[in-house]
């Protein structure tokens, strides 16, 4: 912008509001008019020499010059081997000029952030006062802060958003400049400026690139409530992300279109109106491709759209700063990752429709190696479904709502016995079925969750108790309230892969929870380094932790995901499938979603596979192959991790803490929290009881299919590993094969022997009514941790 420009547009703003004062006076009135205005920033940061201060520090300012304003500096992204994998810039903004601004977006703008932006002049000591008291009342009044426009604008271009940046000295500077800035330009090309600038998530700057993003159109084509959702979104821009959290996303576009109303831009029916209208509409899934992607942007998307995220929350612009980000990526791992899950060579994907997401962390530290946010899509910055999205986990759910808590909470050992005989929800007419309709009578908890029985899982949340289970969750990570969960999360939570391999890495390194992290260090251009270490936090003991791992161990060995074992690495993990409610029109056994989340010691990795919009016709996993792909992609980006060399490996077996016990029960190892009591009917006892006996047992159709299963093991491993695993695999398929002929106990011939003859008892569970209200999976966008919305009862979890 030229000085004649900015002389030209300045005197056409002050054409357009003539209450405002000629500024022809001299440098020194200057600094005592800015002092005096100021006193109120220097009241609420609680110095007393107002005007004085306020000059020492303004002397020492930041020089804010017009390229600092209309530019960017570019940040790198490096990855683990201090590659650049990302550069940012200019190309994540689309410079908007300020007649192309519609007055729809500029007047939702300042309703929400500054409705006096017209009236002052760079600071608005009314509305600092108004701040500072909403500050000490507590009042909702103080929603806006004490911050105009300008001086956010001020704090974009040369200050850290950090609030630990929030101080004396930084305030009194950001009131200066800013009292400085609306000299040299009017208010409309300072709103253009701050509109340009501003981050709206997901990697994206500037209203008018977010407006392509979310909707796909100019801002000029968006509707009031479109318009009223781009407004709202710079406060938090996670917070309110409609992908994320459309919940949030709503409630902060509400309160837009409130102030708007508020404002006099639209009248009390039409603030009805647009606030019925679903947040969803109109957003886009998938994301047209820009200049911007390259080809290790477009292999790494997810994790560059996540990285830039926390660098938002960590109070840096990266199209600002020019920052060098050293991550934690590692590019071969997340290479792998891309490869298993676009191309058809490697796994047989039914369609281009079916999505995938996926999450490779270190357990011991929370570091996010690799993250896959779908297929098929070369967009840059498209939806990210590992992080941006939750779905239905099915039996992953077990170990962090069931069987995790009852190991914590109530000490039960890994043998504990438990009933798979028929059961209703409390309080309700719901049956409660597994995938195959049968019931297997006593069972111990390791086979119980082996065999993802869904009613042992189901009584053992009753047990265990809300509350347990919610504090359980809650220190790993998933956050869901005792009041919100039901009976049936005991079967399925919505979650992402993001968050469940954070939760299930803590089983692995002894009980502690890190929160994923994507970010090592920075290095800003002045030469400050900050380091990032992950914090770990201790979230359950690690006798659960072990004797968890070892009940998970078993799910490789002695179920249908036996496919990935081997002999080369030890692993544990589980496998999780949600079914269709019984009046949804899709075949027999289809699924809307299928996961496996699994770790050895130096990786976890948590796999969802599925389809954007199940309910759609067409759009299920068939039963069979389809259904094991969440499995198969696991064990392809394991195996590589495990015997590549592309990291220093361990694939030992973990080491029995001195608070666990090792015992014999049932022919078999088990496990027990050392001295500690606990409730165990035993299963010599629940098997002479007339409820357990009145139960049906049959052959587990799931064990009947796993010698079938099992023998396509070493289509999905590489020829080394399938010379590794030698005997295992041959093993396997006998196990399996054992398993055919007897109760559906996976474990060893002694197990076998003392479940009651399957042949024996008349089956009934196909003769009771099918439950037609199964819980149904959330399309693709739906963040919302919305479990106490699902319905009691399901007919296909495992």
């Amino acid at each position: 912008m030229s000085d004649e420009t900015s002389r030209t547009s300045r005197q056409n703003s002050n054409s357009n509001n003539s209450g405002r004062a000629k500024r022809n006076t001299p440098k020194k009135k200057h600094y005592l008019r800015n002092g005096l205005i100021t006193v109120g920033v220097i009241g609420v940061i609680g110095v007393a020499a107002g005007g004085g201060l306020y000059a020492y520090y303004a002397s020492s300012a930041p020089e804010l010059t017009d390229s600092a304003l209309k530019g960017t500096s570019q940040t790198q992204l490096l990855d683990s081997d201090g590659k650049v994998f990302y550069t940012t810039g200019n190309q994540t903004r689309e410079v908007a000029k300020t007649s192309e601004l519609p007055d729809s977006i500029k007047k939702a703008v300042v309703s929400i952030e500054d409705k006096r932006f017209y009236q002052h002049r760079g600071v608005d000591p009314r509305r600092i006062l108004g701040a500072l008291f909403a500050n000490f009342t507590g009042s909702s009044l103080g929603l806006q802060g004490g911050s105009t426009l300008t001086q956010q604008l001020v704090k974009l271009t040369v200050f850290s958003t950090s609030s630990a940046d929030q101080t004396v000295e930084r305030k009194a500077q950001e009131a200066h400049l800013a009292m400085n800035l609306e000299k040299k330009y009017s208010k409309d090309q300072i709103l253009t400026l701050y509109m340009n600038k501003v981050y709206m998530g997901n990697g994206v700057y500037g209203m008018k690139t977010a407006s392509e993003y979310y909707f796909g159109k100019s801002m000029k084509d968006l509707s009031m409530p479109q318009v009223a959702m781009l407004a709202g979104l710079p406060q938090s821009p996670s917070g309110y992300d409609p992908y994320t959290n459309p919940k949030g996303a709503k409630q902060r576009r509400d309160t837009v279109l409130t102030a708007m109303q508020e404002n006099g831009v639209i009248n009390e029916k039409q603030l009805a109106e647009y606030k019925d209208v679903p947040i969803t509409k109109g957003l886009q899934v998938d994301h047209p491709d820009t200049e911007r992607t390259a080809k290790n942007a477009k292999i790494s998307d997810a994790y560059i759209s996540s990285t830039l995220d926390e660098l938002q929350k960590l109070g840096y612009d990266p199209t600002r700063d020019g920052l060098q980000v050293h991550t934690n990526l590692n590019l071969d791992i997340q290479k792998k990752a891309y490869d298993v899950a676009n191309s058809d060579d490697i796994l047989a994907w039914p369609s281009d429709d079916m999505q995938v997401a996926m999450t490779v962390a270190n357990p011991s530290n929370g570091k996010v190696m690799a993250q896959i946010g779908g297929r098929k899509n070369d967009s840059t910055f498209g939806l990210n479904r590992a992080k941006q999205t939750t779905r239905s986990s099915g039996s992953t759910a077990k170990p962090l709502v069931d069987f995790g808590p009852a190991v914590e909470h109530l000490n039960w050992p890994t043998y504990r016995a438990l009933e798979d005989t028929p059961y209703t929800y409390p309080g309700t007419n719901t049956r409660v079925y597994d995938f195959d309709r049968k019931y297997k009578g006593a069972m111990t908890m390791r086979d119980a969750l082996a065999q993802s029985r869904n009613i042992p899982a189901v009584r053992t949340y009753d047990a265990v108790g809300a509350k347990n289970s919610s504090d359980f969750l809650g220190k790993l990570g998933i956050d869901i309230k005792a009041d919100k969960l039901v009976p049936s999360n005991a079967i399925g939570i919505e979650v992402s892969t993001e968050q469940e391999a954070a939760a299930y890495a803590a089983f692995e390194n002894g009980g502690t929870y890190y929160k994923p992290n994507y970010i090592s260090s920075i290095s800003e251009q002045n030469g400050d380094v900050k380091d990032y270490k992950p914090e770990g936090k201790r979230a359950m003991k690690d006798s659960t932790a072990y004797m968890l791992t070892d009940m998970m161990k078993s799910v490789v060995t002695d179920s249908y995901a036996n496919m990935i074992d081997t002999p080369a690495y030890k692993q544990a993990g589980k496998t999780g499938t949600t079914g269709y409610a019984d009046d949804i029109e899709v075949p027999d056994g289809a699924a809307s979603d299928t996961w496996f989340t699994g770790y050895t010691k130096s990786a976890v990795i948590s796999t969802w596979t599925g389809y954007d919009e199940p309910n759609t016709p067409g759009h299920y996993l068939s039963e069979g192959d389809e259904q094991m792909l969440a499995l198969k992609a696991y064990g392809q980006v394991m195996e590589y991790i495990m015997t590549s060399g592309v990291i220093d490996s361990d694939g030992s077996d973990w080491t029995t803490p001195s608070s666990v016990k090792q015992v014999s029960q049932y022919g078999q190892t088990e496990y027990e929290v050392r001295g500690a009591s606990f409730d165990d009917p035993g299963l010599d006892k629940l098997r002479r009881s007339s409820s357990v006996q009145r139960a049906t047992y049959e052959d587990d159709t799931l064990s009947s299919s796993s010698s079938n299963r099992s023998s396509s093991a070493s289509s999905i491993l590489n020829p080394e590993t399938r010379n590794a695993v030698g005997q295992a695999g041959t093993q396997n398929n006998t196990n399996g094969a054992q398993a055919n002929n007897t109760t559906g106990s996976q474990s060893n011939n002694s197990a076998n022997a003392q479940t009651p003859n399957a042949n024996a008892q008349t089956p009934n569970a196909n003769a009771q009514t099918p439950n037609a209200n199964a819980t149904q999976t959330p399309a693709t966008g739906n963040g919302a941790q919305n479990n106490n919305s699902q319905t009691q009862g399901n007919t296909g979890n495992r």
